[in-house]
């Protein structure tokens, strides 16, 4: 029995040593506690101070799994998520027992379904929408939804590939952000849009400026489908960004262009850029180099600004107009920015969408200016309401990190990504197996359009587009609900093109505001 007492002796030792250790680490944080100066907290209660902190960190989690209710979470709850996840694994997304969500809260979209809706052989698929009809090479969009701006960088290179692969599966576009256009973005050989930021990462020379020579090099891969200038982003309006040095490697000052040992820098805005006659400028001047679909990428603060935009297109005439027009919410997005930014500033898109739409058909140019709506628009529902508004495509980010399998363990920002989506860290993005979160992207991309469709079905129409603000209602402060189109009336377009106010004092206001 030697062997036993032996055994028992070194667990002894060995509890009396973490013990020991325990007390050492408690008298030494003791210390610390009490001659720091920066935390009061700690000061006044050494060690057992600490705990605070530690369940502040902890405490979105715990809400997430154990408190929160299905609505309840921000900015994503748990009802969007888990649809999100089912239907990027393919199961049903059918529910039982009536639904969870609050159908009194204001601003709540409710549907009309129509006494008699189309037969199942009547119920069509989603159109293809053509952009750009007065490009060498325009483009005829076949998905009412589509991956939205997530640069190469910002996201990792299997999550890059992921999405490739996946919109390629589902016959989606997939935006390639402001990083640049990475060799992953192409290997599902999907439909590119390439987007073009203030820093013009990609298609720059030497000097940061915009180059024609390399605007021709990346439109001459026929991948490449349309460009977007981004002008801001609902995340941090008004506001450009850093990619640190320490971030800059080989390929990636390769891909967008960059020196490495420096700071990438993107300014605020397009330093070429001065006013809307400098926009229309820079738009017609990438289109005719590429002769590709050429558009904007905006988070609007006001609707003012914008009536002297429209105005400046009659005076040059339709064919100067962009060929969409991207309108982000100010809800924030998968780019990390000042809490006052992301919270404060910007229209949200339940506002921005009908603004931006009402003056796009003001202008007379309905059916030349596609809106493009971006900004927390994940599941059917929400993607079905920005098309009754007027959107022409709906674009998501969130939704599709949902579908590679984010958790939204909110630290995008911190290279720290547990599913290996937002991180650089090699033991980290080993969790996202590309082979299969390709099959969750375009399983999920499938799934949101087919609800859509089902969606329009219900409310009478054979397919989404057709869809008016007439066919959803609005829960008002009082818990009715108001027709969307009696509280946001359409702009009138006659089979003509020919546009009126029809009564409606707002518009004939604007109307004459838009008058050259």
């Amino acid at each position: 029995m030697d062997w036993a007492g032996r055994a028992i002796e070194i667990m002894a030792m060995t509890f009396v040593v973490v013990i020991g250790v325990a007390v050492l680490a408690a008298v030494i944080m003791f210390w610390i506690d009490r001659t720091q100066t920066g935390d009061a907290i700690r000061r006044n209660y050494p060690v057992i101070g600490r705990f605070r902190s530690l369940f502040s960190e902890l405490g979105e989690f715990f809400r997430q799994y154990f408190f929160a209710m299905d609505r309840e979470e921000m900015p994503f709850n748990r009802a969007q998520r888990n649809w999100a996840y089912n239907a990027s694994e393919k199961k049903g997304n059918t529910i039982a027992f009536g639904s969870t969500r609050n159908l009194n809260v204001p601003g709540t979209p409710i549907f009309m379904n129509a006494v008699f809706p189309p037969l199942d052989d009547q119920y069509s698929t989603t159109e293809p929408l053509l952009i750009g009809p007065h490009c060498a090479k325009p483009y005829e969009a076949p998905s009412i939804f589509n991956i939205s701006g997530m640069s190469y960088g910002a996201i990792s290179k299997p999550a890059v590939q992921a999405l490739s692969r996946g919109a390629a599966q589902a016959g989606i576009w997939l935006n390639t952000g402001e990083g640049g256009l990475s060799p992953y973005h192409l290997e599902g050989e999907c439909h590119i849009v390439y987007q073009i930021g203030t820093a013009k990462f990609g298609v720059r020379d030497a000097a940061g400026d915009l180059s024609d020579d390399r605007l021709r090099q990346v439109a001459s891969n026929p991948r490449v489908k349309m460009f977007e200038i981004k002008l801001s982003q609902g995340a941090k309006p008004g506001k450009g960004g850093i990619l640190p040095a320490a971030k800059i490697d080989e390929e990636v000052a390769r891909i967008r262009g960059v020196p490495m040992g420096q700071d990438a820098i993107s300014p605020n805005r397009h330093r070429e850029v001065n006013d809307f006659d400098g926009l229309l400028d820079l738009i017609a001047r990438i289109r005719d180099v590429t002769g590709r679909p050429v558009g904007i990428k905006t988070c609007i603060g006001s609707a003012d600004p914008w009536f002297d935009f429209f105005r400046e297109i009659k005076v040059r005439g339709a064919e100067s107009a962009p060929d969409f027009i991207t309108v982000d919410g100010g809800e924030g997005g998968t780019g990390a920015a000042p809490m006052p930014l992301m919270d404060l500033v910007g229209l949200p898109l339940r506002e921005a969408l009908i603004r931006m739409v009402d003056l796009r058909d003001l202008a007379g140019l309905h059916d030349r200016i596609r809106i493009i709506a971006s900004g927390k628009l994940i599941v059917p529902g929400d993607v079905a309401w920005a098309i009754c508004l007027g959107a022409d495509f709906v674009v998501s980010a969130r939704g599709f990190m949902f579908s590679l399998g984010c958790i939204q363990a909110l630290k995008c920002n911190k290279n720290t990504c547990p599913t290996g989506i937002t991180t650089h860290i090699p033991s980290l993005q080993k969790g996202l197996v590309v082979e299969e979160k390709d099959k969750r992207v375009a399983a999920y991309a499938k799934a949101v359009i087919n609800e859509v469709e089902t969606i329009a079905h219900s409310v009478g129409v054979p397919e989404p587009r057709l869809m008016r603000r007439r066919h959803v209602r609005v829960v008002g402060d009082d818990g009715a609900s108001v027709q969307l189109n009696e509280l946001h009336p359409s702009v009138q377009i006659d089979d003509e093109g020919q546009v009126s106010a029809g009564g409606h004092p707002q518009f004939e206001q604007a109307l004459k505001r838009m008058q050259v």
